[in-house]
Formats: structure tokens, sequence, C-alpha cells
């Protein structure tokens, strides 16, 4: 490959970073675009204030949970760096991909544009990018054990063949768990996804990135329990079975914010058309709160960040243009 060409390529790279993120804010857009603004308003107003602020605490602790992924990448492939900027990355990439969908490759091409700005290389990035989908998998695993354990049996449905689908997939999460940990132990070879080196991580590691997966998908459903217990009275160990599922599902189903997973789960365990209406508020709520706001402040952060960016470049130039005009004196 010619160095004109890889010059192209890492500019369609770092570009598509900003399309994401566009795609990100559409996406938000097509969700709550089907409701009705005077809806919305109603939903979020007949939350309590002390709810909504809880809620919106959670949201941030989430978001500081989600970042320390970037940090625990960091770790891993053994690179240093401000604390301000693996925060602003991790905040930024993932308030894209959980709007857009496809966090590897929305996400991705986030934390490629701006860590090459850092000077990162490109396969310092594949590693601290594989490295945090192996981190929420094995959240994932752990969690998936911890919902099918405390989500009540009709939530699953009554068919035998959706019990034995939850089963399955609650033991296939357990023996992915123990052999991932396993791994962290007695594993110390490397091995090679698409020509990128990775070496299994320590097993404090490992137990760290289960602990700081299972932190960020607690927080988002606490921002969801705060809207919710609004209206209707539930048990949190009820509640967060169903939300983990609920997560999980969405997350691998692709669907932006895990869009009709929530409803069509929730209504399992809250039925009749009252508590539907209950409901639709919370879940309002928690989409602005969760996925609006994050995306927002993100938005300006990094349009403020490209700015300062390019500030930065000008200054120089208008320096030597100012030495130039008094030379000429």
């Amino acid at each position: 490959m010619s160095g004109k060409t890889k010059r192209v390529l890492k500019k369609i790279l770092s570009w598509s970073g900003l399309f994401f993120f566009a795609l990100a804010a559409y996406m938000l857009y097509l969700q709550l675009s089907k409701y009705e603004w005077e809806d919305i308003k109603n939903a979020v107003l007949s939350i309590p204030p002390k709810n909504l602020w809880y809620a919106c605490l959670a949201s941030f602790f989430g978001y500081v949970a989600l970042s320390s992924y970037d940090f625990l990448a960091l770790k891993y492939i053994k690179k240093k760096l401000a604390a301000w900027k693996w925060i602003f990355v991790g905040f930024i990439g993932f308030s894209v991909s959980n709007n857009a969908g496809h966090a590897i490759v929305s996400g991705g091409a986030i934390r490629y544009r701006l860590y090459t700005r850092w000077r990162f290389r490109g396969t310092d990035i594949v590693k601290m990018i594989t490295f945090s989908g192996f981190t929420y998998l094995v959240a994932c695993f752990f969690l998936i054990i911890c919902g099918y354990l405390m989500t009540p049996d009709h939530a699953f449905g009554d068919g035998s063949v959706s019990k034995l689908t939850t089963s399955l997939t609650a033991l296939v999460s357990f023996v992915g768990l123990l052999l991932y940990l396993g791994a962290s132990i007695y594993y110390k070879k490397s091995f090679i996804i698409k020509g990128v080196e990775l070496e299994m991580p320590s097993f404090k590691m490992a137990l760290a990135q289960v602990i700081i997966g299972g932190l960020d998908i607690l927080m988002a459903s606490l921002v969801l329990y705060f809207a919710l217990t609004a209206f209707i009275e539930i048990p949190f160990v009820t509640f967060i079975g169903v939300f983990i599922i609920a997560q999980v599902l969405g997350v691998f189903s692709q669907v932006p914010g895990g869009l009709g997973v929530f409803e069509t789960l929730f209504l399992y365990i809250i039925p009749g058309e009252h508590n539907q209406a209950m409901l639709f508020g919370a879940l309002i709520a928690y989409r602005i709160i969760y996925y609006l706001l994050p995306l927002l402040v993100s938005a300006i952060a990094l349009i403020a960040y490209e700015l300062s960016l390019k500030m930065q470049r000008k200054v120089p130039v208008l320096r030597r243009r100012q030495a130039s005009k008094k030379d000429s004196i």
C-alpha cells in the first residue's frame, strides 16, 4: 500500500468519527420524533424533581464508569495519558455509540480520530478497542448470570422454549466468564486477531473489567429506576434483573438505545394499560437523561475541542506573518 493511499485511509477513518457523531444524533432524533412534544414534556414534568436529580447523578456516574473502559485499555497497552483526555474520549465515544449502535465501529471511529491527535499508533488504538470490547463482553457474561438469577420467571415468557433459551444463555455466559478468568491466570501466550498481537490481561485486570462493566450497567439501571419509581412501586431486585436482560439484548440486537426491547420485557412484569402509560413516561425520561443529554454535552465538548485545535494551528501562522511584516519594515 502506497504512502498516499495510507494517508487517504487515515483521513477517511478520522472523519468517519464525525460521521458517526451525526448518525448518533439522527438515530436519537428518530427515537424521540415518534412522540409529540407535549407528551415528552408532560412525561418528564410528571416525575418529581428529586427523582430527576437522582437519575441525572446516576447517569453522570454511569458515564464515569464508561470512561474507565479507556483507562483500563491504556493500562493494558502500557500507555499513559492525562486523565482529562481519556475521560474526554471515553465520554464522547460512548455517548455516540450508545445512540448510533454498532459500538465497535461508531465508538472506534471517534477513538481513532482523537487518539491519533495524541500520537497513538493505529495498532495501539485497535488493541484498546479490542480490549474494551472484551471488557463489555465479560461484563455481559457476569450480568446475564445475575439477571437470570434475579429476574422473575414470568418475565421470560411461559413457553418451555423461551425458558430453555434463557437457561442456555446463562449457562454459556457462566462458562464464558469462567474461561476468561481462567485464561487470565493460566494462559500467558500472545494470540493474533487480524494481524494484531494481543496478550491476555492479568487476573487483577480481568476482575477490574468485570467490576467496571458491571458498574456501568448498574448506574444506567438506576437512571430508569428513579424515573420509574415515581409512578409505580417495584422491588429493585426484580427491576435490575429485567433491566440487565433488556440492556444486554438491546446491545446485541444493535438497535440504538435498545429501542423496543425495554418496552417488551418490562410490560411482562408491569401489565395493564395504566402502568403502560407510566412506563412510557419513565422510558422517555430515561432516554432523555441517559442518551440525549450526554450526546448534547459531548457535541459541545467536541466542537469546542476542534475549534481550539484550529486556533492553535493558526497561532504559529499569525506569528510568522507578523514577523515577516516587521522584517519588511
